[in-house]
């Protein structure tokens, strides 16, 4: 399996397989290794692209389309025929939505895994065999103190994302409310946008990041359109308050008195500005939130489910 999204890796490796990570000299896209930022197991080994083919491979996870060629080219067998495969798809789908093909649609050699139900149900698999896995999420434990009285959002690229993350939500969103972003290549962000009450915090380790997020006393999620966010399920296991747009899984993820969903972001602003004023209406929140987050996207659970679907996928 490649190392595509850190998240989700963190979580996936947890299980009691052993998890090969191809890795290249540069440790470029095909080939980035272990995470760095995250802490994984030792079950999770790396090994150099062009050794694959010593390697005794059970099944193999693809995330993207063209990781087909690199298990042809470099395990030296066809996915889906030679070895079992699962093809992991972490995104909604995008294009001519909701008639959106997917690129693995129509392959009976494949199990198809979509990380929510929105997601499995928007995309156009085909005749492909289709699973839901839910999303899991190593507990960092309930570290919100809520001390800095500022909204904290979680976002890469948002500047090359835009629209979809709701990037130029934030300004609105955020009125009257100082907005503390963190992720990748957010630096520039506060002043392309013109928020002056925007700090940008780049690149931080996951366990520096989830200390500054359990500092901020509320969480906004303003995106419009793109898979259930990690990052959201972990501001919750932080006992993080929620505030977010009423779209794609957000509303199953986020049951009511766990935070506060709308799709008219002048409620979403009003929220934040409220919970600003209201520290304890805030921690009670925090601590729903919680709850809901360990009850439904708990780590044994996806583990659980995971090895479900590769024993199946296994001939």
């Amino acid at each position: 399996m490649w190392h595509v999204h850190g998240s989700y890796m963190t979580a996936f490796v947890q299980g009691p397989h052993t998890y090969l990570i191809p890795v290249t000299p540069d440790r470029g896209p095909d080939g980035r290794g272990r995470a760095r930022t995250w802490d994984w197991p030792p079950s999770a080994v790396e090994v150099p692209l062009d050794r694959l083919r010593d390697e005794e491979v059970d099944v193999v996870v693809l995330q993207r389309p063209h990781e087909e060629e690199l298990v042809r080219r470099h395990l030296g067998r066809r996915p889906g025929r030679d070895v079992p495969a699962v093809y992991l798809e972490h995104d909604a789908p995008w294009g001519d939505v909701p008639l959106t093909r997917h690129p693995m649609a129509d392959r009976p050699d494949l199990l198809l895994v979509h990380v929510t139900h929105f997601n499995k149900l928007f995309w156009d698999n085909g005749t492909t065999p289709a699973r839901v896995v839910e999303h899991g999420v190593v507990d960092p434990g309930p570290r919100w103190t809520g001390e800095i009285a500022h909204a904290a959002v979680v976002v890469n690229e948002p500047l090359r994302r835009g629209r979809y993350v709701g990037t130029d939500l934030l300004p609105f969103v955020s009125a009257g409310t100082p907005l503390d972003v963190f992720g990748m290549r957010v630096t520039e962000l506060p002043g392309r946008l013109n928020i002056p009450a925007a700090q940008a915090y780049e690149d931080l380790p996951q366990h520096r990041m989830h200390e500054e997020l359990a500092r901020r006393r509320a969480y906004l999620h303003p995106v419009r359109w793109t898979s259930l966010g990690l990052s959201l399920l972990e501001a919750m296991h932080l006992s993080m308050p929620v505030v977010a747009l009423a779209t794609t899984e957000v509303v199953e993820a986020v049951p009511p008195g766990a935070g506060v969903l709308s799709t008219n972001p002048d409620v979403l602003a009003a929220a934040l500005r409220r919970l600003m004023n209201d520290p304890a209406e805030a921690a009670e929140m925090g601590k729903k939130a919680r709850e809901a987050a360990l009850e439904r996207y708990g780590l044994a659970r996806f583990l659980d489910d995971w090895d479900r679907v590769l024993t199946e996928a296994t001939w």
